[in-house]
């Protein structure tokens, strides 16, 4: 059974750091790419970035670009998003999402994603 769990959101000031984490069970991400998405309320999912079982990434939507960091662990079967210099309007829930296919790239659309999250909510707020 596959599992995919996020944490670490909370209540953070405007300019401040947060790391989110994806823990997943019954995949390995060593072998499965994980994308992180997240859903403003009142708004769409946006896909926020991926990586991909070999570690490659896709380019970042320009409301993150140098400011939202994935990586992963391996051993721990982990990924993680880091998010830096945060603002009001990346309050979200943050959502992580498992591919079904093995040694497949990343995607930015939900669609190609099987597996997701309950999420983590992330507020920015003065």
């Amino acid at each position: 059974q596959v599992q995919v769990v996020e944490s670490g959101g909370g209540v953070v000031q405007p300019g401040d750091s947060l790391r989110l984490t994806c823990v997943i069970s019954g995949r390995a991400v060593s072998e499965y790419t994980v994308a992180w998405f997240r859903q403003a309320p009142g708004k769409g999912r946006e896909f926020v970035q991926a990586i991909s079982f070999n570690g490659g990434r896709l380019s970042q939507p320009d409301s993150v670009a140098g400011r939202f960091f994935t990586s992963k662990n391996n051993d721990k079967n982990e990924v993680y998003l880091q998010m830096n210099s945060l603002r009001p309007e990346n309050t979200a829930v943050y959502q992580c999402a498992l591919r079904d296919e093995a040694y497949v790239g990343p995607s930015s659309l939900p669609d190609a994603y099987k597996y997701w999250g309950q999420g983590t909510q992330v507020t920015v707020s003065s």
